[in-house]
């Protein structure tokens, strides 16, 4: 019966197709999009001071490519509906591929109605291929379009760090079996205490980085989830085919419930947990290699490459 629903049967009306598809902002009409102007629900233009006040463009910008990798998934996807034809599609998704060329050679110019990058990228979408541009929003809401930009940023992300931890557990780990006879004092507030080697002083910050890969690697499983088709809430009228959808984006699941999709900002935070907690572990490590390379303790020497110096004092590195 839910499908059903979903799907515009069991007494639900769904509305002709053309009353379905958004119409596309010209640059003069704002951020409010079909909703501005003649016929629209918003009457005069938008004040500038409200578009600078709620304009997000000068950060969530660098989401520019998978903002535009999920709209050309998506593009493909209305097409496997029906909703838009092969021909259709296809403009879509090189038009898609040139805004993303602009991106790319830093030839992109934004404007001061491109509130954010989803409607920076429609906009100029629009002054490529004219109104076919607008037929790319039916069915998707910056609700589900926004969560599953986001995902996908995230995702990539935690592959770079997770590429970069290894590196350096690899390193310290290396380091430890080559230097294995290397003895030094341990400490404990700042106290000699007892002997150890210099290798499990290294293994004793690599194992805890080792924690923090493991954590990232827990949260890339539930980073690695498709809320695209949701639409706003209530999920996708038009009978998409998520399972399709979700091999387009290599995303690893389907999200089960429409409503939590796109709400869910859980792996948000739990990234910044993972991400505060590795600083905190690097800090300290930076920490303990700051104390052993000062003089009174001169157990390290830092290589010039990677020193600075003091404009006043020539015997500080």
């Amino acid at each position: 019966m839910m499908r059903q629903l979903l799907r515009g049967r069991g007494g639900c009306t769904v509305a002709p197709l053309a009353l379905r598809v958004r119409c596309f902002a010209s640059a003069d009409e704002g951020s409010r999009g079909g909703l501005f102007g003649k016929g629209g629900r918003f009457v005069g233009a938008v004040d500038p001071l409200m578009e600078k006040f709620n304009a997000s463009i000068g950060y969530d910008k660098q989401l520019c490519f998978v903002d535009l990798q999920g709209s050309r998934a998506y593009a493909k996807a209305l097409a496997r509906a029906g909703i838009l034809t092969e021909k259709e599609s296809d403009t879509l998704v090189q038009g898609l591929h040139d805004v993303e060329n602009e991106w790319a050679d830093g030839s992109f110019v934004t404007v001061p109605s491109d509130e954010d990058i989803h409607t920076a990228n429609e906009r100029r979408l629009g002054e490529l291929i004219g109104s076919l541009a607008g037929k790319l929003h039916t069915g998707r809401s910056r609700n589900d379009q926004v969560a599953t930009d986001v995902r996908l940023w995230l995702r990539a992300e935690i592959d770079v760090m997770q590429s970069n931890l290894h590196a350096l557990i690899a390193t310290a780990s290396a380091r430890a079996e080559s230097e294995i006879d290397m003895l030094m004092p341990g400490y404990t507030h700042l106290q000699p205490a007892q002997p150890i080697r210099w290798s499990h002083w290294l293994l004793s910050h690599a194992w805890a980085w080792q924690r923090d890969a493991c954590r990232l690697a827990e949260l890339a499983r539930r980073v690695d989830v498709m809320p695209l088709g949701s639409g706003a809430l209530a999920g996708h009228p038009y009978g998409l085919d998520r399972e399709s959808l979700r091999a387009d984006l290599d995303f690893g699941a389907i999200t089960p419930n429409s409503l939590d999709a796109v709400s869910d900002r859980d792996f948000i935070l739990e990234f910044l947990f993972c991400a505060s907690l590795h600083g905190v572990h690097l800090s300290r490590w930076a920490e303990d290699l700051i104390i052993y390379g000062s003089k009174e303790f001169g157990y390290v020497k830092f290589a010039d490459a990677y020193a600075t110096g003091s404009s006043l004092m020539p015997q500080k590195k």
